[in-house]
């Protein structure tokens, strides 16, 4: 798979990076989140909410059947929300405050298909209790009257259909006596007609009255049911579950935009805080890697990790003479000490020498006096056996063309998330430009649940095999002879010989080509260089 091919397959957000990115950055979601909960603590604190007074009124529909699913009751709720309900209730408490505004201090719930409670905000106590008196009187002035001017309108409407049916009951009995004076000469089956009708018109007329007479008494039960069975009160207000409440509500949201925050920022800086990320971005294996050194507690723990790491570093260096870099990128401090540790190391074997071009860092005052000697760029020249660890750094404004008087072969000793992407590609560019090649990288502060690999497979994967050239012959060991005779097997069963001749093949060991690179990524040395 080519390497276009391999970035077309990648999605457009890795998930695992984005998980441990937001994990990494827990101090700043963390911290949001505690200012959130203070924010609410102290809103709960500084800006009670003001008094609220609840009141519960018992409507009486004339219309009500066991089968309402309470749509009666969000229109009294919805008929309570408005403004000329609310301009009566501020007539009654002689306010000159808007109804739109005064609509925002109460509001009503359907408790069932019968009881509604309103719930009104004031300033102080008794205005509260005062609001939701007036309220509630207003809304059942309100809706008594309507039901009222419906009866009145249903009365008058049974009148006018009564009057109508009068007028055409008049011409019919004077048709009728017109018909009866004929005396023998009258039409019998005309009669029969006109009687027929006088009498349905009769009985409407009669029907008409009992109605509009009844319309006319309106709805007692509506006018006598409607009313406040639940008197104004004050709701008592607990200051533990107000800032509790509050605290949460502040936490939460904080946590929430905390966690946005750190998800956009991961995204848009573009730091790669994997081992998979890391070792792809500079074109080299991870060789180590060390937790974030502490402040206070577990410092014994770290030395010994920072010395097993060191002798690492010590084993994959070459073993003879040579100089070697440490090249830092936000590990200032272990970049530092691990240069120490590696020469300590070195030094029980020959002659070591440090380098120090690591800026805010002074090596000869961590090294102290000893056998370790702490030089200047360019102070001396290397003798013939001697071991020279450079220590230098790879932030942003290093001189490149400097890095080669550090050491032929470096390490990079990288911070997850400290470098974006760009400039990670920038570092491996610059030293393949150098000829320096990469032994390993060391990472410093990964995250504790990244498992993924950090070795190139395609590439120089191991310090041994990127430097197979560089690496002197490995001499065949001795034979060693065993003074006792060895004794061969009798076989019981002798199998026959074979007749056909092999061809010979000459020897091969096995570990001739085991340190060997790939051709693509071979290291150029000075050296093959001017010979070709």
């Amino acid at each position: 798979m080519t390497s276009a091919e391999k970035t077309k397959s990648e999605p457009l957000i890795d998930l695992q990076r984005l998980v441990v990115s937001v994990r990494r950055r827990r101090r700043m979601w963390v911290a949001t989140a505690l200012l959130g909960l203070i924010a609410g603590g102290l809103v709960a604190m500084l800006l009670p909410s003001p008094p609220t007074a609840v009141a519960q009124i018992l409507v009486i529909h004339p219309d009500d059947s066991p089968t309402d699913s309470g749509t009666l009751m969000r229109t009294d709720v919805a008929v309570l929300e408005t403004t000329k309900t609310a301009g009566e209730a501020l007539k009654k408490l002689n306010s000159t405050q808007a109804p739109e505004e005064f609509l925002k201090d109460y509001e009503g719930l359907g408790l069932t298909n019968n009881v509604l409670q309103l719930t009104v905000k004031g300033k102080t106590k008794d205005e509260a209790l005062a609001r939701a008196q007036a309220i509630s009187d207003a809304f059942i002035a309100e809706y008594i009257g309507r039901n009222q001017a419906a009866a009145a309108a249903q009365q008058k409407a049974l009148l006018d259909q009564r009057n109508q049916a009068q007028n055409e009951l008049t011409p019919i009995e004077a048709s009728i006596v017109t018909e009866e004076a004929k005396g023998r000469n009258a039409n019998p089956a005309q009669l029969e007609r006109l009687y027929s009708r006088r009498a349905e018109l009769t009985s409407k007329i009669s029907d008409y009255d009992g109605r509009a007479q009844e319309a006319g008494i309106g709805t007692p039960k509506v006018a006598a049911g409607t009313q406040i069975v639940d008197a104004p009160r004050i709701l008592p207000r607990s200051l533990l579950k107000t800032l509790a409440t509050d605290a949460g509500i502040g936490f939460a949201l904080g946590l929430l935009a905390g966690l946005g925050l750190a998800a956009v920022t991961s995204v848009v800086k573009d730091r790669p805080v994997l081992r998979r990320e890391i070792s792809q971005h500079l074109g080299a294996s991870v060789i180590a890697q060390l937790p974030k050194p502490p402040r206070f507690l577990r410092r014994s723990r770290a030395v010994t990790r920072r010395q097993r790491v060191a002798a690492t570093l010590v084993r994959a260096v070459r073993q003879e003479g040579g100089s070697v870099s440490l090249l830092d990128l936000g590990a200032r401090r272990v970049t530092a000490a691990l240069a120490l540790d590696m020469a300590g190391e070195l030094a029980e074997k020959g002659p070591v020498s440090l380098v120090d071009d690591l800026p805010k860092t002074n090596l000869r005052e961590l090294a102290g006096e000893g056998p370790i000697e702490v030089l200047d760029r360019g102070d001396a020249p290397m003798a013939a056996r001697e071991r020279r660890i450079g220590v230098g750094s790879i932030e942003p404004g290093t001189a490149w063309t400097d890095l080669e008087f550090l050491g032929q072969e470096t390490i990079l000793v990288v911070r997850t998330g400290h470098a974006n992407t760009e400039w990670l590609h920038t570092v491996a560019r610059q030293l393949a430009d150098r000829r320096i090649p990469i032994i390993g990288v060391v990472v410093v502060d990964p995250d504790p649940r990244d498992h993924t690999d950090g070795t190139l497979w395609d590439g120089l994967h191991t310090a041994l095999r990127g430097r197979a050239g560089a690496v002197p012959e490995r001499k065949a060991p001795p034979e060693r002879r065993d003074p006792r005779p060895v004794v061969k097997p009798v076989e019981m069963f002798p199998r026959e010989k074979k007749t056909a001749r092999r061809h010979p093949t000459p020897y091969k060991r096995a570990d001739d080509n085991a340190d060997a690179p790939t051709k693509r990524f071979s290291p150029v040395s000075p050296d093959n260089a001017e010979a070709l």
